[in-house]
């Protein structure tokens, strides 16, 4: 059952009424509850979301970093392009780690719904009815785990941080700064990707 200020905060921060949100929230708090952590001001957890982009549920990643602490700002929250709902969670100073995952019988029910017909057909969820978001929100929140989440056992995870780098330099074609492993040489100067033509 998620706690009433949780599911507040996080549809604030969401910005509006959805199931996949508080699934996010359920399946981050089952894996730091399963791990014996707590949300994370720093970098001491990373979530790895096995999302895409540009699909159905990616809400999902605004319940995971509401909970976990886990946030694109701090680089620690990874999107693993799979498609996929599940949700990695591990514990960086023990090298243990958990995968929860929404069950598809509840992923249909909420494909199934009224709320994903409107959002099928074009309706913004900001825009779809309480009476019809809410008691989708209120099953996500209130379900048991077990009706809810697949939750794997703890397993062994030795996550390596990428080294932070503090060095930068000046494009010389817009004059915006720049990570300088993320800069490039066109005709003699070093420019940003974007400046470059390049690409990545």
């Amino acid at each position: 059952m998620l706690d009433k200020e949780l599911l507040e905060f996080g549809q604030k921060f969401h910005g509006h009424k959805c199931p996949a949100m508080p699934m996010g929230l359920r399946a981050s708090l089952a894996a730091m509850k399963k791990l014996g952590v707590e949300h994370a001001p720093d970098g001491q957890l990373v979530a790895l979301l096995e999302l895409d982009e540009d699909h159905c549920a990616t809400c999902f990643a605004d319940g995971v970093q509401v909970a976990t602490g886990c946030t694109l700002g701090k680089g620690n929250i990874k999107k693993l392009h799979y498609g996929k709902w599940g949700l990695t969670l591990i514990d960086k100073k023990n090298k243990k780690a958990v995968r929860v995952s929404p069950k598809a019988e509840a992923m249909k029910k909420n494909k199934e719904s009224e709320f994903m017909k409107l959002r099928s057909s074009g309706v913004p969820a900001s825009q779809v009815p309480a009476e019809i978001a809410d008691p989708l929100v209120e099953m996500v929140s209130n379900a048991p785990d077990e009706m809810l989440l697949n939750i794997s056992e703890v397993f062994d995870y030795d996550w390596q941080d990428a080294p932070h780098t503090f060095e930068s330099v000046v494009c010389e074609s817009c004059g915006e700064m720049v990570v300088t492993r993320n800069a490039r040489v066109k005709d003699g100067k070093i420019v940003c990707i974007p400046c470059s033509g390049y690409g990545k």
